[in-house]
């Protein structure tokens, strides 16, 4: 499944043009995907149980930050800058939905559809800006800005909503085969042309965190949890480990650069 543009595509003032800022959607994009989610569900847990939640909160918008400057210095796309903002903002996504249940107390229930208002709002925002939400089209600094917006969004999002699943009775097992299953319903919807190409990209977008995250989940947590206790520190070092190899041949293979990440 890829992303493809949308009509009326060009910014409403001239602005400086850049290189597409994001990979080619291929297989490797979402199987990397899935692994950030997982990745940085587990690292958030482990940096809050050593540092503790506040000095965890602190570094991981401490290493976001560094990350996304990184990412908005450069003028087309890299592939370890930007799944290196990818994994900071799925660990900080993660802290984030966390922070409001842990710390603030606000059920699953309700951060769910209020990260879903977020995520509506940013992209309300982002068209009526720019009259389109394709990411074949990130060639400027305001557009690179709301793509991150709403990957942030969708981050959050889908903590809350693999959270939710999982303490309604599904468990992390079960939510895994849930949102498995979810998945393929924007995929087969656009392969038999009933979603738009853009839609179903960014519906499988969110529904990868929280399938990646629930596996993760599911391979940390102890039996009493429904786990495989394989531990928080191995699993995000071995789903860490998967991620650079996989970013490491996109960097030399190139396979995710096509003619939208040209310069």
């Amino acid at each position: 499944m890829t992303a493809e543009h949308i009509l009326h595509d060009r910014p409403l003032a001239p602005v400086r043009q850049l290189a597409n800022k994001v990979p080619e959607v291929t297989v490797y994009f979402w199987i990397i995907k899935v692994l950030t989610t997982g990745m940085g569900e587990t690292a958030s847990d482990l940096l809050a149980r050593t540092l503790g939640p506040i000095p965890a909160v602190a570094l991981g918008g401490l290493a976001l930050t560094v990350s996304l400057a990184v990412q908005f210095t450069l003028r087309r796309y890299v592939a370890w800058a930007y799944w290196m903002a990818v994994v900071m903002v799925s660990v900080f996504g993660t802290m984030a939905a966390d922070v409001l249940h842990v710390g603030l107390g606000v059920p699953y229930a309700v951060s769910t559809p209020a990260f879903l208002v977020v995520l509506a709002a940013v992209f309300a925002l982002w068209y009526a800006s720019e009259r389109t939400l394709s990411i074949h089209t990130i060639r400027t600094r305001r557009r690179e800005a709301f793509y991150w917006a709403a990957v942030l969004a969708t981050f959050a999002l889908g903590t809350a909503t693999g959270d939710l699943t999982a303490t309604v009775g599904f468990g992390y097992l079960g939510s895994v085969a849930l949102f498995a299953a979810g998945i393929c319903v924007p995929a087969l919807a656009h392969r038999f042309g009933a979603l738009g190409a853009v839609t179903a990209f960014w519906t499988a977008y969110v529904i990868t965190r929280p399938l990646g995250a629930s596996l993760a989940d599911w391979m940390a947590l102890s039996h009493t949890r429904g786990g495989l206790d394989l531990g928080l520190a191995p699993v995000t070092l071995a789903w860490t480990a998967a991620i650079i190899g996989f970013v490491g041949y996109l960097a030399v293979s190139q396979r995710d650069r096509g003619a939208h990440t040209s310069a």
